[in-house]
């Protein structure tokens, strides 16, 4: 199948255009956990746990997603 038709395909959104593709052998490249270690100062951390604590998430968890986020919107360029 071309390009072209299966742009058509997704575009009309009328069928799923995951069953032409084979997943079996898909991947998602450099997603290989690597462990870093950061210091921070008492008050850093103190208000990490309590942000992690309302949104009811881990300090990790909450500490990946900002930087995250942050890495996206520089990529973005904002």
């Amino acid at each position: 199948m071309k390009a072209s038709k299966l742009d058509e395909i997704f575009d009309k959104g009328e069928e799923d255009v995951l069953e032409y593709f084979d997943v079996s052998k898909g991947f998602r490249p450099n997603l290989e956990p690597k462990r870093v270690n950061i210091d921070f100062p008492t008050w850093v951390v103190n208000g990490l746990d309590q942000e992690a604590q309302r949104l009811g998430v881990t300090r990790q968890a909450l500490v990946k997603m900002w930087i995250a986020e942050r890495l996206e919107a520089g990529r973005q360029g904002k």
